[in-house]
C-alpha cells in the first residue's frame, strides 16, 4: 500500500469528504520529499493544514532567549566571533515556553518557520542594496551594528561574507537549467537563532509546497520537550563520516586539521564503476573496425539543426530514418551501446562510452592526476571534489592562509556549462557551504592570469576554445581544428568584486543585455603577437596541443569503466575551453602556461557554423573519412 493511500485509508471521521481528497492530493504529490525529509508521518496532515492556512504558531511554543556567552580565553573562539559578528556581545537561543512543553506523538507538533531572505547567489548584492529594509534585517539578524536605512558598501560586504553561516539551500527539480540553479534562503529570526547540537532536539528541513510554489522550513521535535528546554538541529544532518562532519562544521566551530594530508590521489576503481552504473550505460561488446569503402556515400541520421542545415559535403547524406543510417550523430548520451555493438557493429556514433572521464569536472581532474606518475599536470588549475575531498582541500587552504599565498578559489558545478552556479571567493564557509547544493568541484582561480587589452576597454579575462575531434583510442587519434574560438571579459580584470559576472567571466553568449565582443581567430593571433611579442602565438599552440594530448592519453590510459572506451564505431567532437596564465619557467623565467577549464560534450557551434559554413563537412570529413579532403586541422596524437 502507498503513503497516500495508508493515509487515505486512516481517514479523520470528523474530516469533510473534500479535505480528504485535498489531504490524499497532498500526500501523492509531497510523500517522497517528505520522507526524504525525514518528515515523520503522523505529523503530515497538520503540516498541510497550517500551510493553506498560513497557520505560523510557533510564537506559541517557543520564545527567543538572550544570553551572555562565556569567552573561551584558550581556543580564541569569542574573539573569532567578535571579528564576524562586530558588536554582537549578547547570545541567542531558542526555548520552550508553552507551560505544557511538547510531545512528539501529538500530531500538531509541527510548525513553519517563515524565510526572511530567498535569492539566488548572484543576485545577492543587487538585492541588499536595492530593497527597502533587506539590509538592516539581514545586519541585525546577524549581529552587525548598523543603524541607518541607507545600504552602505562595507555592510553590504559584510553581510555577504557572514551570511553563510545562516544560509540554508534547496534546488528545484524541474525547469530550464537557470531555473534548476540552487535557491538560497535565510530563515527568519526565529529560525535562524537555533543553534546546533550533536545531540539535536529538533528536526528542521526545506519543504517545497508545489501548489502555491513556495518553501518554508519545517520543524518538529526529536523527543519529548518540557518548558525551558533549547530547541536545537544538527547543522550537518545525515553526515556520518566524522572528519567531514568536522569539516562541514568549520563556519560554526572551530577543528584541529593536524595530522590530515591535503595531497590527492586518483579515487578507487569504485569511483569509475559507481559513476558507470548511475549513468546506467551498457559498455559495447568487442566487435571488428569497419573500414569505410571510397566510393560509399554514407547516410548520417541527426535531430541536430546545426548538423543537418550544414552538412554538405557530397559523401554524406541526411536520413530521417535512423534504422538505415550510417552514422548516428545524436544530442542527447547513448546508454545502451551493447545493443548497438550487437545488432549494428557497423553503424558510427558521435561519441564514446565512458567519454564522461572528460566531459564531466570531478572526472576530469581525477584521471588528470595519471599524469608525471600521478604527480598531476601543470595545465589543470589545482582541483578538489568536495563531496570527496574536503578535508584535503580545508587543509590546503589553512596551509596557503598560513603561506600567506593568494587563497581565491572558484566553485564549479560538475557538469554545467555557461558559468551558471560558479562561485568565485577566498570564503572558506562560502566554499564549504557549497557542499550542500549541488555537486561541485572547487578550483584554484587564476590570480594571475594572462590578459589581453581592449582598446575600448583596458586588461580584461579572456579564454579560448579550441574544437578537438577523437577518431580512436587505440591507438590514439587526436586532431584540432585550425580555427578556434575567444570570449572576453566586458570590464578590466583585477583580483576584486568577485561578484562582478562581466569582470571575472567571459561566457556573454547567454547573458541578457550585456556585449558579446567578437573577434576572429585571424584578427586575434596578430593582435596577441603584438601584446606578447616575445611569445609567438605557435609556441603557445604547442603547448596547448601538448596538454590535450596528455590529457587524452592519461584519459585513455585505462579500459572502461577507468578511462573511454575503445570502441572502434565511436568518433567525437569536444569543445576545450583554457586559459592562460603566468608560471616560472625552469631558469626563473616568465612563462605563459595554459590551463584547462573544461571539455563540453555535444558543443553549441552556432558561432563555427556562422562563421564557417563548412564546419561540419571538416569534422565528418576528418572523422569518418580515411582519405579526407584538405581539411583546417592538425593532427596532436
Amino acid at each position: 500500500m502507498s503513503a497516500a493511500e495508508e493515509q487515505r485509508s486512516n481517514v479523520n471521521v470528523n474530516g469533510s469528504e473534500e479535505e480528504e481528497e485535498e489531504f490524499f492530493s497532498f500526500v501523492a504529490l509531497h510523500s517522497a520529499a517528505l520522507r526524504s525529509s525525514g518528515i515523520p508521518e503522523i505529523y503530515w496532515r497538520s503540516l498541510r493544514h497550517k500551510i493553506t492556512r498560513e497557520i505560523y504558531d510557533a510564537g506559541e511554543v517557543f520564545g527567543i532567549m538572550q544570553f551572555q556567552e562565556e569567552e573561551d580565553e584558550e581556543s580564541g573562539d569569542n574573539e573569532e566571533k567578535k571579528k564576524d559578528n562586530p558588536g554582537a556581545v549578547i547570545r541567542c537561543k531558542v526555548v520552550v515556553t508553552r507551560d505544557s512543553g511538547l510531545q512528539v506523538s501529538e500530531p500538531n507538533s509541527v510548525f513553519l518557520v517563515d524565510h526572511a531572505w530567498t535569492y539566488r547567489v548572484d543576485h545577492t548584492r543587487q538585492q541588499l542594496e536595492q530593497i527597502p529594509g533587506l539590509l538592516p534585517r539581514m545586519a541585525a539578524l546577524m549581529g552587525i551594528d548598523f543603524h541607518g536605512e541607507v545600504p552602505d558598501p562595507d555592510t553590504v560586504e559584510l553581510v555577504m561574507e557572514c551570511m553563510w553561516k545562516y544560509n540554508q539551500t534547496y534546488c528545484l527539480s524541474q525547469g530550464s537549467a537557470e531555473e534548476k540553479v540552487p535557491v538560497w534562503y535565510i530563515m527568519d529570526e526565529f529560525g535562524s537563532q537555533v543553534q546546533h547540537s550533536d545531540q539535536p532536539s529538533c528536526g528542521m528541513a526545506p519543504f517545497f509546497y508545489i501548489q502555491s510554489q513556495l518553501a518554508y522550513t519545517v520543524l518538529w521535535p526529536l523527543h519529548n520537550l518540557q518548558e525551558g528546554d533549547e530547541v536545537t538541529r544538527d547543522y550537518t544532518y545525515g553526515e556520518t563520516n566524522p572528519l567531514v562532519r568536522r569539516c562541514r562544521l568549520l563556519p560554526w566551530i572551530s577543528t584541529d586539521l593536524e595530522g590530515v594530508s591535503s595531497a590527492t590521489t586518483e579515487p578507487p576503481d569504485l569511483y569509475y564503476e559507481t559513476i558507470l552504473q548511475e549513468n546506467k550505460e551498457q559498455l559495447p561488446v568487442e566487435i571488428q573496425p569497419y573500414s569505410v569503402p571510397t566510393d560509399k556515400i554514407l547516410k548520417v541520421y541527426s535531430e541536430m539543426s546545426q548538423v543537418t542545415n550544414n552538412l554538405s559535403h557530397p559523401r554524406f547524406q541526411l536520413t530521417e530514418d535512423e534504422e538505415e543510417a550510417d552514422i548516428i550523430w545524436a544530442y542527447d548520451h547513448i546508454k545502451d551501446y551493447r545493443k548497438l555493438s550487437e545488432e549494428r557493429p557497423w553503424v558510427m556514433l558521435n561519441q564514446f562510452p565512458c567519454e564522461n572521464i572528460v566531459t564531466v569536472k570531478d572526472c576530469l581532474a581525477a584521471v588528470a592526476r595519471r599524469v608525471k606518475g600521478g604527480r598531476g599536470p601543470d595545465w589543470l588549475p589545482e582541483t578538489f571534489n568536495l563531496q570527496t575531498e574536503l578535508p584535503q582541500f580545508v587543509k590546503n587552504y589553512q596551509l596557503r592562509q598560513q603561506r600567506g599565498e593568494d587563497n581565491h578559489w572558484i566553485c564549479k558545478p560538475w557538469n554545467l556549462a555557461r558559468g551558471l552556479d560558479t562561485h568565485i571567493t577566498n570564503n572558506l564557509d562560502y566554499i564549504i557551504r557549497q557542499r550542500e547544493s549541488t555537486p561541485k568541484v572547487v578550483c584554484k582561480y587564476l590570480e594571475d592570469p594572462v590578459l589581453f587589452h581592449r582598446e575600448e576597454v583596458g586588461l580584461v579575462k579572456f579564454d579560448i576554445r579550441y574544437m578537438l575531434m577523437l577518431r580512436s583510442v587505440q591507438p590514439l587519434r587526436l586532431y584540432a581544428y585550425n580555427v578556434f574560438w575567444l570570449r572576453f571579459a566586458n570590464r578590466p580584470f583585477s583580483m576584486s568584486q568577485f561578484d562582478d559576472y562581466q569582470k571575472h567571466f567571459t561566457v556573454m553568449n547567454y547573458a541578457d543585455g550585456v556585449e558579446l565582443k567578437q573577434i576572429h581567430y585571424d584578427e586575434f593571433i596578430p593582435m596577441f603577437e603584438k601584446q606578447y611579442p616575445q611569445y609567438p602565438w605557435k609556441e603557445v599552440e604547442a603547448k596547448l596541443f601538448k596538454a590535450f594530448k596528455e590529457l587524452f592519453q592519461a584519459a585513455s590510459s585505462r579500459p572502461a569503466p577507468y578511462g573511454i572506451s575503445a570502441y572502434p564505431s565511436s568518433r567525437a567532437i569536444y569543445a576545450v575551453d583554457f586559459m592562460l596564465k603566468w608560471s616560472t619557467g625552469n631558469n626563473g623565467e616568465r612563462v605563459m602556461q595554459p590551463q584547462i577549464l573544461e571539455l563540453n560534450f555535444s558543443p553549441d557551434c552556432a558561432r563555427a557554423c556562422l562563421y564557417h559554413p563548412d564546419f561540419y563537412n571538416h569534422m565528418f570529413q576528418t572523422l569518418f573519412l580515411d582519405q579526407p579532403d584538405d581539411c583546417p586541422v592538425a593532427q596532436i596524437a
